[in-house]
């Protein structure tokens, strides 16, 4: 397995994997699927997207193949900018349990450490979602608060976990 940062050229590959993400775990992300795949020219706002400053998206992959992803994302505001967040986690669902997440995080985590004025990364999870909660916490990551009803996904509430990692 191999994790790099993802390039312009990637775009189409992540796009794929991102509409699997949205389409096979609905409740693990804001954005839904419908809302995705109404989008404009996605593949040429992803491209941007990779280019932005203070963003980094990294895949994993396995024998040429993306099987996972994670987005980081400085904060703008000057009085914000010392915090960072983890955006749009995924692993597909074959390759889950086999430390592809954790590879993702930790290539994350190191960005974040190389930025410059990052102290702090924050996400969200699921609260149900155990196995990517024990990989944040794996990763040092505690819970901070958490957000009751956060999300609803064909009429059924979801709670979402606010974590955060000092670097």
């Amino acid at each position: 397995m191999e994790v790099r940062s993802l390039t312009a050229s990637d775009a189409e590959e992540y796009w794929k994997l991102r509409l699997e993400a949205l389409m096979f775990s609905p409740e693990a992300f804001a954005s839904s699927y419908e809302d995705a795949v109404k989008r404009k020219y996605p593949i040429e706002q992803v491209q941007e997207n990779f280019k932005a400053e203070g963003s980094s998206t990294f895949g994993a992959f396995a024998d040429g193949i993306m099987i996972g992803m994670v987005t980081l994302i400085q904060e703008r505001y000057k009085k914000m900018s010392h915090k960072a967040n983890i955006f749009a986690m995924y692993v597909t669902s074959p390759s889950r349990g086999q430390g592809v997440g954790k590879a993702l995080m930790e290539a994350a985590i190191s960005k974040a450490k190389e930025m410059e004025g990052i102290e702090k990364l924050n996400l969200t999870v699921v609260s149900s979602n155990q196995q990517a909660k024990k990989l944040y916490e794996s990763l040092g990551f505690t819970v901070y608060g958490t957000e009751t009803r956060a999300m609803k996904v064909d009429g059924v509430f979801y709670d979402e976990d606010h974590m955060e990692l000092f670097i």
